[in-house]
């Protein structure tokens, strides 16, 4: 469905959307650091982000600009996360939205801002301010990869994807550009996600559709457990396609949903896989629950365990650790019903630890993707949970973060 052929649009794909990435020496390594991304058109806009109570200034200002309903441009930067800084913060995150503004030319509520980085610090605005104009010049349909770029931390690459789908006889594009690495929980992860399209949709049918296509695609990944403060999923939809507006739940609406939602799953999927120091990704199926709700919850469990993430890393067959974060996720469960299986291998089944082969157990667990199976046997709901395994290496990454 993420063709290839699309990898560089990225946010640029849409009808409309230009993007750029820019060197603004935010970034101690000198990297790309500052990303702009814009829409002459004027589009709908929606949002998502961190329940962290300690949110960041660009979120605080960004869910002002969601409120007004259209935006008509994005500028983010990576390096420094402007949390925890106060009313300095608060004001440099409206500074940057002004300067974007006055080199757009359009309203300074028109502009979403993001951030993240190390939290505590001041943007540095004077480097900023250049990195914003600069990135102004640059604005081109092939800007989408420096943009991605500009947004990442400790992420390995950049996460991109571009799709398109046809909606009343109309070929409606989507694209994006997401970071993610560390400090990767439900609710979201400590991630920025930007994607852009040209539907014509609603704006509050457009901000129904992220709420629930983030539910089960960026709520559902865990890398550490911990939770950011400047988590931040944002569309813009410019209606250049063409197509009828959707202005209801019809056929139209399902599939601009459905093709919404397989994009932020993909994205989701892969900042999971991005975890700092990972070396194994795991998908956690969980199925025969009463609701959806007790289903994520047991999964979240086993995937946020020190214990089965270490366990997976050095491919230790220990089936009692997975079962162990089962037992004390909060979800009523009766053991004697439950089966686990690893890669196919059944290895806890009605209450006991099975016998398995073990020499079919290595090559499972020497595998880069691994799946585990969680069947409560109490009802018909279920979820999927994406995670990573923990590494000495995710120690080194974030021992040595600030320094």
């Amino acid at each position: 469905m993420f063709s290839e052929n699309h990898k560089t649009a990225g946010v640029a794909y849409p009808q409309g959307f230009t993007a750029a990435g820019v060197r603004a020496g935010i970034k101690k390594n000198g990297n790309l650091d500052v990303a702009v991304i814009y829409t002459e058109k004027e589009a709908a806009v929606a949002g998502v982000f961190t329940k962290n109570l300690v949110a960041a200034a660009p979120v605080h200002l960004s869910k002002i600009v969601v409120g007004t309903g259209t935006a008509h441009a994005i500028v983010a930067n990576a390096g420094c996360a402007n949390a925890c800084t106060g009313e300095q913060g608060i004001r440099d995150a409206e500074k940057m939205a002004e300067i974007a503004a006055k080199e757009l030319n359009c309203r300074a509520d028109d502009v979403i801002v993001a951030s993240t980085g190390l939290i505590g610090s001041n943007l540095p605005m004077d480097k900023m301010e250049n990195g914003i104009k600069a990135a102004v010049k640059e604005l081109s349909r092939e800007g989408s990869v420096n943009a991605g770029n500009a947004i990442i931390t400790t992420d390995t690459y950049s996460k991109a994807c571009a799709t398109e789908v046809e909606i009343g006889g109309k070929e409606v594009r989507f694209g994006a550009i997401a970071k993610g690495s560390g400090m990767i929980r439900p609710d979201m992860a400590t991630m920025l996600c930007f994607i852009t399209t040209d539907a014509d949709i609603d704006q509050k049918l457009l901000q129904e559709a992220l709420k629930d296509a983030t539910e089960v695609s960026f709520n559902m990944i865990s890398v550490d457990g911990d939770m950011s403060t400047n988590d931040s999923v944002v569309v813009l939809a410019n209606g250049a396609a063409g197509n009828k507006k959707i202005v209801a739940r019809d056929a139209d609406y399902l599939k601009f949903f459905e093709t919404l939602k397989n994009l932020c799953t993909e994205l989701a999927k892969r900042i999971a896989a991005d975890g700092e120091g990972a070396s194994k990704f795991l998908t956690i199926n969980v199925t025969g629950a009463e609701t959806f709700a007790d289903a994520k919850k047991v999964g979240m469990s086993v995937a946020n365990s020190p214990l089965v993430k270490t366990a997976f890393f050095g491919q230790d067959a220990n089936p009692g650790r997975t079962i162990c974060a089962v037992g004390y996720s909060g979800v009523k469960i009766v053991p004697e019903k439950i089966s686990i299986k690893f890669g196919g291998l059944t290895v806890y089944d009605k209450g006991l630890v099975t016998k398995f082969d073990e020499n079919a157990m290595r090559k499972i667990l020497a595998e880069h993707d691994i799946v585990v199976d969680i069947e409560l046997g109490l009802g018909d709901a279920q979820a999927t949970v994406y995670t990573c395994d923990l590494s000495f290496q995710y120690v080194k990454i974030n021992a040595d973060y600030t320094t």
